[in-house]
């Protein structure tokens, strides 16, 4: 009877063991075996683009829609992207149409609306879901990012991500591309080594 009380306890106690690394290893946070550039995507030209071809860049990841109060941004991150992109530094658009229906375009019209309009020549992805069921796995990425990450609320929300891709902020609609604590993020992140 001693013996199997022992077996028992033994049994129960590596049971238990085990479920608890399972539950673990569940658990684990993904951001340790990934990073922002671990994704590949389609161009809004249709064209897949593995993001790692941008490692050694600073980017400005925004998701972004064609009649949105925000739109105007389109100018601002342009003019960011011209003046820093001999320096590394790259804006990187992800059309979304998650809020209130903003961009219901598609990809030629979305293109030919930045063009256009803004002069956009920055990176421009095709149309993804930044939330919700059928949410882009960079987006489920960054918005759980344990730092950095949050809901995207709407459009124009930025993610800035550093020469490795690691995800160094997040920035809500209402920054400016002009914004001087967001500025001087991406500058540090180009001065690093």
């Amino acid at each position: 009877m001693n013996i199997t009380k022992t077996y028992t306890t033994v049994f129960t106690a590596l049971a238990t063991l085990m479920i608890l690394l399972s539950l673990t290893a569940m658990q684990a946070d993904h951001h340790n075996e990934k990073n922002a550039l671990s994704f590949k995507m389609k161009s809004i030209e249709d064209k897949e683009v593995n993001l790692k071809e941008w490692k050694g860049k600073v980017l400005l990841m925004v998701n972004v829609a064609s009649k949105c109060g925000y739109t105007p941004q389109y100018e601002g991150l342009q003019k960011l992207h011209n003046e820093l992109k001999n320096e590394g530094f790259a804006v990187v658009g992800f059309p979304c149409n998650n809020f209130g229906g903003e961009e219901p375009g598609s990809h030629a019209q979305i293109l030919s609306f930045c063009k256009d309009n803004y002069g956009v020549t920055f990176p421009m992805m095709g149309k993804i879901d930044v939330k919700g069921d059928k949410q882009a796995p960079l987006y489920k990425y960054l918005t759980t990012h344990p730092e950095h990450g949050g809901d995207v609320r709407w459009n124009f929300e930025k993610f800035l991500v550093d020469k490795s891709g690691n995800v160094i902020g997040h920035y809500r609609s209402e920054t400016r591309p002009d914004d001087t604590k967001m500025r001087a993020a991406i500058d540090q992140a180009l001065n690093a080594q």
